[in-house]
């Protein structure tokens, strides 16, 4: 049995764990290392038991604990050239730290496979496909300002898939941010709506994958009672069940999410 397991997700920081038995990975960390540390604590996971970490892009909501994290626990960084030159120059991964490029096929990580894959934003950034030790499989993919095809071939025929469901478009709209910031987030190079989240969900589900986690929520043009209730109108206008037909769950942004079995 694997987990995927959230300690935090959203605008102001996201980090997760896909975990098999003691064995796991971390995906990003952008919250201070005692939030984080405290986190993986709390989950019982022991840092040696820990194959590396996969680093999505460079901003800070994703990389913000990294240097510090790593200075005491000099676990081995994964991502693509971009991001770990960008880590390397800003002096975010130590020296002890291996930095190890992807090269888009599935590589061992650990015990785990994973692939990378390129999603569209507005600074180098991808998502993961991982193939867990028992032989299951998710994806991971936030930041993303449209479903391109590589993203589409990376979510299908998963056991579970982690999508962003970043933004509800009329709380967007209608809120506070400014133009240009609104354009950048409804952009092909921003994140991906409730709406659009929604409809690919209800794609997988006719496809067969059965469980969803909802990623990287605003804080300020969402929320998770949105979310679900967009994603729910939208299988229940095609019949689906929630609960008997599929498992959504909304991850929260300050805290550990419930862990998710696939």
């Amino acid at each position: 049995m694997s987990e995927f397991i959230s300690l935090y997700s959203g605008s102001s920081g996201n980090c997760s764990v896909v975990r098999t038995g003691e064995k796991y990975i971390i995906i990003d960390m952008g919250k201070g290392v005692r939030t984080t540390s405290a986190a993986l604590k709390e989950l019982g996971l022991n840092i040696s038991d820990c194959a590396g970490i996969l680093v999505t892009h460079e901003h800070s909501d994703h990389v913000k604990g990294l240097a510090t994290f790593l200075k005491k626990n000099p676990l081995p960084v994964y991502g693509a050239d971009d991001t770990l030159d960008f880590l390397d120059a800003n002096g975010i991964v130590p020296a002890s730290c291996a930095l190890r490029t992807l090269s888009g096929g599935e590589e061992d990580v650990g015990d785990f496979g994973v692939t990378m894959f390129p999603t569209s934003h507005d600074v180098p950034c991808v998502g993961y496909r991982i193939r867990t030790p028992d032989n299951k499989t998710m994806t991971i993919a936030t930041d993303l300002g449209v479903l391109t095809l590589p993203v589409h071939q990376a979510l299908s025929g998963c056991d579970l898939v982690a999508l962003e469901s970043n933004y509800d478009l009329h709380m967007l709209r209608s809120g506070r941010y400014p133009y240009y910031l609104r354009s950048r987030i409804e952009s092909n190079r921003g994140h991906l709506s409730n709406d659009e989240c929604s409809a690919k969900l209800l794609e997988l589900i006719q496809e067969g994958c059965k469980k969803f986690a909802l990623c990287h929520l605003s804080q300020e043009n969402n929320t998770p009672a949105l979310a679900l209730q967009t994603m729910f109108n939208t299988l229940g206008a095609a019949g689906v069940v929630p609960e008997k037909d599929c498992i959504v769950q909304a991850q929260r942004r300050n805290e550990i999410s419930p862990a998710l079995t696939f």
